[in-house]
């Protein structure tokens, strides 16, 4: 995940808005207490996430992959009053954790947290979504794809992490995993599809920002 130099880094933090007490406060117990603690958005991707989100100003955001909910409390900062996110995760443990994240902030009363699989889910919901956050099961993210691309509007975004998968794209002679291979088929998939325009950006592992036409 770690492509620039640390210095370099460090200092597009230091030239980044701060974090949040709250979400300072979630940063360190994750990174304390939760198996693979770098799976969390951190400050960086965080504060992209927020700006993409205020920018957009979505009536309902999706987010497909919780974690411990870093990512859906800086989606939540751009909701229009009266906006909704909804957060789906499948991993049980970690719903106590996120849940009370989401009642300590400003945002509890419009954050719908769900636990359960994804691909169950997303068929129930009736949409439509301004904006579509797709940071899950990696061997998913064509499906998600499609079955989203149902549920945004014409000029409604999807944001997809980890597309650059520590560089492992870049792999086609040597040996792949299914993980792997499903990041390769989905930015492929993206990047051939007429009804959307997209733009890859190098920030942490890789975020591909798609914008339905």
């Amino acid at each position: 995940m770690d492509f620039l130099p640390v210095e370099l880094e460090a200092y597009v933090t230091a030239h980044t808005r701060p974090e949040s007490e709250l979400l300072k406060k979630l940063n360190r117990e994750t990174y304390a207490k939760v198996l693979m603690p770098r799976m969390l958005s951190g400050h960086l991707q965080g504060q992209v996430l927020r700006m993409l989100s205020l920018m957009i100003k979505p009536r309902a955001i999706l987010e497909i992959g919780t974690y411990t909910g870093y990512s859906a409390l800086c989606l939540a900062e751009g909701l229009r009053d009266g906006g909704k996110l909804i957060t789906m995760d499948i991993n049980e443990e970690l719903a106590p954790m996120a849940q009370r994240y989401f009642a300590e902030s400003p945002y509890s009363s419009r954050i719908d947290y769900r636990v359960g699989n994804a691909v169950e889910i997303i068929p129930t919901l009736e949409g439509p979504f301004d904006l579509v956050f797709i940071d899950a099961d990696k061997v998913n993210y064509p499906a998600y794809f499609e079955m989203v691309m149902k549920l945004v509007p014409s000029g409604g975004f999807i944001i997809a992490d980890n597309v650059l998968w520590s560089g492992k794209v870049l792999d086609n002679g040597g040996k792949t995993d299914p993980d792997t291979e499903a990041i390769k088929q989905f930015n492929d998939l993206v990047s051939n599809d007429e009804r959307v325009e997209n733009v890859l950006f190098t920030i942490r592992d890789g975020l591909m920002v798609v914008r339905k036409k």
